[in-house]
C-alpha cells in the first residue's frame, strides 16, 4: 500500500556456513570448508523514499542501501495534476525523475517502477490528485493521459520490470465498479502500447495478499483468479502484503501464505511491497525484535515460490513531522517498517536482510 509514495530451509546450512569451527567434529581443526550458502532466486531492492523530503536525504539512502540491493523501485501516483494541465510525460519525467534514474544505474541498480492508478491509502476511492481535480480515471482523455505517461517512463528510465496496477483485488473489493473497470481498462491498454512499442520491461500487476487470504476484513479464501482473467498481459504477479495487521507473530504466518495464490498460475512472483511495523500502529503491538523475525519468515516464503524479487518500500522510516501537513490519516500505519529509523540508525530486522542479500545469487 503505497503513494507518490513485499520452502522452510534447515537453519543448519546457514550455521555452518557463518560458524565452519563450530560445525566441524569434536576434536578436529575448525578448518573443513563450510557448505556453500544455498543461492537465492531473487533480487533484492528498496524504494528511493527518504525520511525527509530533500534531494540529500534521497542521495543519502541510496547511498545506504546501494550495498545491499541490486534493484531500486519508485511506487507512485501518476502526476495527474501536470498530465492534466498540459505538461507533457516527457517534460515531467526529466524535471523529476531522469537525472536520480541514471544516477541509480551509474550504481548499478536496475530500475522497478510501479504505476499505481489508485488511492494507494485508500483503495475505494479515485488517486488524490484526480479527487482535487474533480476528474476520473474512468474518463478516455484520463486514461489516454495514463498511457502516454507509461510509454515515456518505459522509453527515458528502461524499467527493467513495469507495474500498470497496485493492488487489484483491494480495488475491486473497495471501490466501486465503474473505478475497478477503469484501472482494467487503462491497465490493459498501457500494456497494448508498451507490446506495440518492444517495450523490453517485464510486465507485471499486485494483488493483496490479506485480501486475497480473506482476512482483511475477514472472511474465507478469495484467491486471484479473478485478477489473474482481467489482467492477461502479466508477465510477472507482485504480491503485496502487510501481515502485521492481521498476525500477532510472524511465525503465524502459513508456511503456503504466498504459494496457495499461486497455484492457478505459472506467473513468476515476487514480492512487491509490504513489511512488519517495528512499532505498535493501530491495533497491532510489535516491536523491532519482531520485525527482525519476520526477515525470516519472509526468506522461507520467498523461497518456497522460487520468487524473482523481494522489493521493500522503505529503507528508512519517514519523519512524518517534515512531511507536508496534514498527513493522510492511514500513513503512519504504514511508516515504521523500514529497516532503519529515520535519522538512518539500523534496526535489528536490517541485519537478516543483510544476511539475506549475502546468499548468492542464482542466475
Amino acid at each position: 500500500m503505497a503513494r507518490s509514495r513485499l520452502r522452510l530451509r534447515p537453519a543448519l546450512v546457514v550455521l555452518c556456513a557463518v560458524l565452519p569451527a563450530a560445525c566441524s567434529r569434536g576434536g578436529e581443526r575448525g578448518d573443513a570448508t563450510p557448505p556453500p550458502a544455498v543461492p537465492r532466486t531473487f533480487r533484492m531492492g528498496f524504494a528511493t523514499t527518504p525520511p525527509v523530503l530533500t534531494v540529500q536525504s534521497v542521495l543519502e539512502g541510496i547511498d545506504r542501501f546501494e550495498e545491499r540491493a541490486e534493484l531500486a523501485v519508485f511506487h507512485e501516483e501518476l502526476p495527474w495534476t501536470d498530465l492534466l494541465g498540459g505538461q507533457t510525460p516527457v517534460q515531467i519525467l526529466a524535471r523529476d525523475k531522469l537525472a536520480l534514474v541514471e544516477h541509480l544505474h551509474d550504481r548499478g541498480l536496475d530500475v522497478v517502477f510501479v504505476l499505481d492508478l489508485t488511492d494507494g491509502l485508500s483503495r475505494g476511492e479515485e488517486a488524490p490528485q484526480l479527487r482535487a481535480l474533480g476528474r476520473s480515471l474512468a474518463e478516455p482523455a484520463v486514461q489516454q493521459a495514463a498511457r502516454d505517461y507509461a510509454l515515456a517512463v518505459d522509453a527515458m528510465l528502461h524499467p527493467v520490470m513495469l507495474g500498470l496496477a497496485a493492488e487489484t483485488n483491494l480495488i475491486r473489493a473497495a471501490a466501486g465498479p465503474a473505478v475497478y473497470g477503469a484501472v482494467v481498462t487503462t491497465a490493459n491498454a498501457m500494456a497494448q502500447d508498451l507490446a506495440l512499442a518492444n517495450s523490453a520491461a517485464r510486465l507485471f500487476f499486485t494483488v493483496q495478499v490479506e485480501t486475497a487470504w480473506g482476512l482483511l476484513p475477514g472472511g474465507p479464501f478469495v484467491g486471484i483468479d479473478q485478477d489473474l482473467a482481467d489482467f492477461p498481459f502479466a508477465q510477472a504477479l507482485g504480491l503485496s502484503s502487510y501481515p502485521y495487521f492481521v498476525f500477532d507473530t510472524p511465525e503465524e504466518i502459513p508456511a503456503d501464505y504466498y504459494s496457495r495464490l499461486l497455484r492457478g498460475t505459472s506467473l513468476p512472483a515476487f514480492v512487491s511491497e509490504g513489511g512488519w511495523t517495528s512499532a505498535s500502529v493501530g491495533t497491532s503491538v510489535s516491536s523491532p525484535e519482531l520485525q527482525a523475525r519476520h526477515v525470516d519468515v519472509q526468506e522461507q516464503l520467498l523461497d518456497s515460490i522460487d520468487a524473482i524479487a523481494w522489493l521493500h518500500l522503505l529503507f528508512a522510516d519517514p519523519d512524518l513531522a517534515t512531511w507536508p501537513q496534514p498527513i493522510p490519516p492511514t500513513l503512519p500505519l504504514f511508516t515504521a517498517i523500514g529497516f532503519c529509523d529515520s535519522s538512518f540508525a539500523s534496526k535489528p530486522a536490517l541485519a537478516g536482510w543483510d544476511r539475506l542479500f549475502a546468499r548468492p545469487l542464482a542466475h
